[in-house]
């Protein structure tokens, strides 16, 4: 079955999404996130969707119930390199993405979830790299 990496740095995890997402995949890596979360006590998972040229509703739904479930389990959630059309169509499906926190890029999601979390060491490389 196909999966998403999710990487783990320092106190937070990493999802760069490099794949045209489908329902079932998004579903997969709602499950593995929470999973990871709860495993590794992340504090702060960051979601790459630079390579995205495409979200639709249910995509939409499952980032926003992927940031609500770590929100639960005691992380904050941050999506980045989200494109312009990718924001255009969100809005116009009406999807307001409510919970999840948005950068540019993954170097601003991290030091957004630092200071948000008041950590200094999240960032750290001293983290593994898993699937």
């Amino acid at each position: 079955m196909e999966r998403i990496a999710i990487l783990q740095i320092g106190h937070f995890l990493l999802v760069t999404i490099q794949v045209d997402m489908h329902d079932r995949l998004a579903m997969t890596l709602q499950d593995d996130l929470t999973n990871r979360i709860s495993q590794t006590s992340a504090r702060g998972v960051l979601i790459d969707i630079s390579a995205l040229e495409i979200v639709d509703s249910f995509i939409g739904r499952i980032l926003g119930n992927i940031a609500k479930m770590s929100r639960i389990l005691d992380a904050e959630t941050v999506v980045v390199g989200m494109q312009p059309a990718v924001a255009i169509t969100l809005v116009e499906l009406g999807l307001s993405l409510k919970g999840i926190r948005t950068s540019l890029n993954v170097e601003k999601g991290m030091a957004l979830l630092r200071s948000s979390l008041g950590d200094s060491e999240g960032g750290s490389m001293d983290g593994d790299a898993e699937k």
